[in-house]
């Protein structure tokens, strides 16, 4: 596992990001444990979770 998280207090925030990503494409996710997802829907959530953060530091910039 490479990704390493800077700030391990943030893992629960992004964990709940995911979640929340997750509903938003109407993907299930449990807690743990997703191996069982297909690319198409593991992308769909990093895709929503990437548009999410991008509409988040647009709105700071204003």
């Amino acid at each position: 596992m490479s990704n390493k998280i800077v700030v391990p207090q943030a893992r629960d925030a992004l964990d709940r990001f995911k979640m929340e990503a997750a509903s938003e494409v109407g993907v299930n996710l449990k807690q743990g444990y997703n191996g069982d997802l297909t690319s198409k829907q593991a992308g769909s959530i990093g895709g929503q979770m990437v548009k999410k953060m991008i509409e988040s530091y647009e709105n700071g910039m204003k």
